[in-house]
């Protein structure tokens, strides 16, 4: 059998995305059904078992409930949230807030890298994905930011990581 293996998610914030917050867009749905199809051929193919977000808006909580999702199907997969700080979500919109919160709830664990804001909480919430993994799913569009700083340096550590272009997906917006 196997080794059971770990995945890691970045990706972008909503205001970077082509549909912006407009999860019902085409282009979105079509994102969603992309990142499902290749969480379960990673778990059936590869024995991925354990997944980690960082929980961000965007990707991140997209990507965390899509494995919450997945856990009907397969029931020895577990999520767990690698948050930045326990203030993540402080600024956040409402609906963001309450997303964040019921998603949280259902994670299997919660890693805490900073009880407060710190500069730089958020790189070394990054860095604690990467080093936990064994894949980096990326969905990104290569233009400098967190994910690529998160990409560059799962490069640095010799990670498998794995693309998705959102903009391909949605036809070069």
């Amino acid at each position: 059998m196997l080794k059971s293996k770990t995945l890691a998610f970045t990706g972008l914030r909503p205001h970077k995305l082509p549909w912006g917050t407009n999860e019902d867009d085409p282009s979105c749905l079509s994102l969603k059904i992309a990142i499902r199809a290749r969480l379960a051929g990673l778990i059936e193919d590869e024995n991925v078992r354990h997944f980690i977000s960082g929980m961000a808006m965007g990707i991140d909580q997209m990507c965390a409930e899509i494995v919450l999702e997945l856990k009907n199907r397969y029931a020895d997969i577990t999520l767990e949230a690698a948050v930045p700080s326990k203030e993540q979500d402080m600024l956040w919109p409402q609906k963001y807030r309450d997303r964040y919160s019921q998603t949280l709830a259902k994670c299997d664990s919660i890693h805490v890298i900073s009880e407060e804001y710190t500069d730089d909480c958020f790189e070394r919430r990054n860095k604690y994905m990467v080093d936990n993994c064994d894949i980096l799913l990326a969905v990104w569009n290569g233009k400098p930011g967190g994910s690529g700083n998160t990409v560059e340096y799962a490069k640095s550590k010799n990670k498998r990581i794995i693309f998705i272009d959102p903009f391909e997906l949605a036809g070069g917006y």
